[in-house]
């Protein structure tokens, strides 16, 4: 018994609006890295430009921004929209990638609240309090928009893989008279 299929508007409704729902944060998240710099006396200026791991997770945004508005608006489009298998393999694509940045942002924050005492790098936070505080917020929205990007990832496998019947699984009987 199907609850959702291809057809239903409430599905459609649900990954449309988890579609748009990432454009502002990833927007969002985008804004305030390339706008997060403190500076300090003692230390000099601080910017997410001289972090490669916000750079990449800025690139991945922007790109995931442009994703989610095209697939949006291509869910509409009949011709477009009953090619399942190319949403499941990109939403599963913009899922990872999303990982992959979130876990450099996150690698990031880790290391600026607590250092690394083998390689003799203190931590940061204490001398760039505003700088950590907008990265916990950017992290946040980065967050949320990868739990949208795995929401998206199993709706569109769902989309795919119900048009399929579920494998027969052998009674006992068959598999007693194969041994």
């Amino acid at each position: 018994m199907k609850v959702f299929g291809d057809d239903t508007p409430t599905l459609k409704l649900i990954d449309c609006a988890l579609r748009v729902f990432v454009i502002p944060l990833s927007v969002a998240s985008i804004w305030l890295t390339v706008t997060n710099q403190q500076d300090n006396s003692l230390y000099g200026k601080l910017e997410s430009s001289n972090l490669i791991g916000l750079e990449y997770m800025v690139c991945i945004s922007a790109i995931s921004a442009g994703y989610a508005l095209a697939a949006a608006v291509s869910s509409w489009v009949k011709y477009l929209a009953t090619k399942t298998w190319v949403f499941f393999v990109s939403d599963q694509v913009m899922a990872y990638l999303m990982l992959t940045s979130g876990a450099a942002v996150t690698e990031i924050m880790y290391l600026a609240y607590n250092g690394d005492i083998t390689v003799t790098w203190s931590e940061a936070c204490s001398s760039y309090g505003r700088f950590c505080s907008r990265l916990k917020l950017i992290l946040a929205f980065h967050a949320i928009a990868i739990c949208c990007f795995f929401l998206l990832a199993v709706l569109s496998a769902y989309r795919v893989f119900s048009r399929f019947e579920p494998p027969l699984v052998p009674s006992k009987e068959v598999e007693e008279e194969r041994t």
